[in-house]
């Protein structure tokens, strides 16, 4: 079991961390307790940090904008952490968010792909992506060059986008399906390394000040970011249907997902304050409707859930 230290210790989703930093305020405004410390190492990244062991030396808990991979949970069990509670918070949409200084933009996953994907389809045979304009890719976008800030492999975020808009996109294609299926995987989730889509690091905030000083950008990442800056910022419409709270929770926004975190059980009434966290994480106040979650972004879960 988990000697006792005086701060909870959380790591692991961007998109997660700030419910997570919420509840912690709250909770210690509440009770008195030391506040937990929260730190935002994308949700891979926390997965790994949270396997790695039991004991104060590691942390209680795990955000995460994905599930758990069955690789992570061997990690885990390789390292004794193998009493583990998964809870499901709510929904958080994907955004492609511009700054609101520049036009509403509507875009389908398969455009999404042909902007960002390394390899694309041309004539039917898969080459090195040409297209550094959106108006190359339809004549209806904008004559602009491709920017897109992003997150780095280890973020939840980027699994999610790859799952739901590069994979989803290079389907509508032919010459890509028509592929084997480790060339097919290759093609539809590698991202461009040329420039045109850069990798910001987990730190979110730095993707909303580049778009807010260049019009011409767009960026990647969760719902609550852009709900939380939407005096500065917009997301675009993927297939006709802006993100909102309402468009994400019927799932009519085709970007949408589950969030979570992960508790280590062995910690469990071994670290101060630990359970009484949770409760607060879980409570109505917080993530239920109209709860002070609610308030900076989370969709929370529909009654059945």
């Amino acid at each position: 079991t988990a000697e006792a230290r005086d701060q909870i210790s959380i790591v692991g989703s961007s998109t997660v961390f700030p419910y997570t930093q919420a509840v912690a305020e709250q909770f210690s405004a509440m009770t008195g307790a030391p506040a937990p410390v929260v730190e935002s190492t994308g949700t891979g990244g926390g997965m790994q940090i949270f396997c790695a062991g039991i004991g104060e030396g590691h942390p209680d808990l795990t955000g995460a904008s994905r599930a758990m991979k069955a690789s992570e949970y061997e990690l885990c069990a390789a390292n004794g952490v193998t009493d583990i509670t998964e809870v499901l918070i709510g929904y958080d949409g994907l955004s492609l968010a511009h700054s609101n200084e520049s036009p509403a933009l509507d875009v389908t996953k398969a455009q999404l792909f042909l902007a960002l994907a390394a390899e694309v389809p041309v004539d039917g045979e898969i080459v090195a992506n040409p297209y550094r304009n959106w108006s190359e890719i339809d004549p209806s976008l904008p004559d602009e060059a491709i920017l897109v800030y992003g997150p780095p492999p280890t973020s939840g975020t980027r699994d999610a986008w790859v799952e739901l808009v590069m994979d989803a996109g290079c389907a509508t294609f032919e010459a890509v399906t028509a592929l084997e299926k480790d060339r097919h995987g290759e093609v539809c989730q590698r991202m461009r390394t040329d420039g045109v889509f850069v990798e910001a690091g987990e730190n979110d905030n730095l993707i909303i000040q580049r778009l807010v000083t260049d019009p011409t950008a767009f960026g990647i990442f969760g719902y609550s970011f852009l709900y939380e800056n939407q005096d500065r910022l917009t997301g675009a419409a993927i297939e006709g249907v802006v993100p909102s709270a309402a468009t994400i929770e019927t799932g009519e926004y085709g970007i949408s997902r589950p969030l979570f975190f992960y508790a280590k059980n062995a910690h469990r009434g071994a670290i101060p304050n630990l359970d009484e966290f949770i409760a607060e994480y879980v409570s109505e106040e917080a993530m239920g409707p109209g709860g002070y979650l609610q308030e900076r972004g989370l969709v929370p879960l529909g009654d059945e859930r």
